[in-house]
């Protein structure tokens, strides 16, 4: 099966319904705060309404060999994990938190299944650390340190290091996993979630590129990236046009990346 064809896992892709973000923030926040029964229509709905959003990651792992039926049904489960973990308080879109979530469940999955097998051990340890900086980014609203995560393990950061290097796979910073049509999420979005696939040092380097940015740039990509929210949104904030707004976007982007 391909995934230019209609169907996959027995869902017709073309009928996959595409919920509006206040429909979205409606049901999160009914399967937070609604009744047994209103929580499980809620949560029904968003998830058959993010369908379209699973089928859009699983395409960046064509070439693999893993049938595509097999990779949808594990996205669907990172969906599902990322509808039940949301927090409808969090200032961001769902799917700048749900992209990850589901990238990072295929790609356990592919871990588990590679040639190239890492010892158990290894694999705890690895997933234990993300687990924690998941924990930590969610309850500090801030990405902790490899120094934090190690304490709480009470095992020495080169540890935990070793054993993240160990389960990841390198990827760009920039590469795009997913489109809505009028914005692009790229992996660079992602920071503080715990299937994010940067080496510790490309962190540091990120951070130093931006800092070199003039305070435009770094509230235009603060707004952009860690904000959520539109070209169009940005240009109504600080009052100027989306076509300057997406000038200023990718000027900084691009300096970020020569910085880099």
């Amino acid at each position: 099966m391909q995934y230019g064809k209609v169907e996959i896992c027995g869902v017709n892709t073309s009928r996959l319904k595409v919920l509006s973000e206040d429909k979205k923030r409606e049901l999160l926040k009914t399967i937070k705060s609604g009744s047994p029964a209103e929580r499980k229509r809620a949560r029904d709905e968003m998830i058959n309404g993010n369908l379209r959003l699973v089928l859009s990651v699983i395409q960046r792992f064509t070439g693999r060999g893993e049938s595509p039926d097999d990779l949808f049904q594990v996205g669907v489960i990172g969906l599902i994990k990322a509808i039940d973990n949301f927090d409808p308080k969090l200032d961001v879109r769902f799917s700048t938190y749900g992209v990850p979530m589901i990238i990072g469940e295929i790609r356990r999955y592919l871990r588990d299944n590679n040639a190239v097998r890492v010892s158990r051990s290894m694999r705890d340890t690895a997933y234990r650390a993300m687990q924690l900086k998941e924990q930590l980014t969610a309850r500090n609203n801030r990405e902790p340190s490899v120094e934090e995560i190690a304490k709480l393990m009470d095992v020495p950061k080169e540890t935990v290091v070793l054993a993240l290097e160990a389960v990841v796979e390198p990827v760009s910073l920039y590469e795009p996993v997913f489109s809505d049509g009028s914005d692009t999420v790229y992996v660079m979005d992602q920071i503080g979630d715990k299937s994010d696939d940067r080496t510790w040092l490309e962190e540091l380097a990120l951070k130093d590129a931006i800092s070199n940015l003039s305070d435009r740039e770094k509230r235009i990509l603060t707004l952009r990236f860690f904000r959520g929210k539109t070209q169009m949104e940005v240009a109504s904030e600080i009052g100027i046009s989306q076509a300057q707004v997406s000038r200023i976007e990718k000027s900084a982007l691009d300096a970020i990346k020569e910085n880099m």
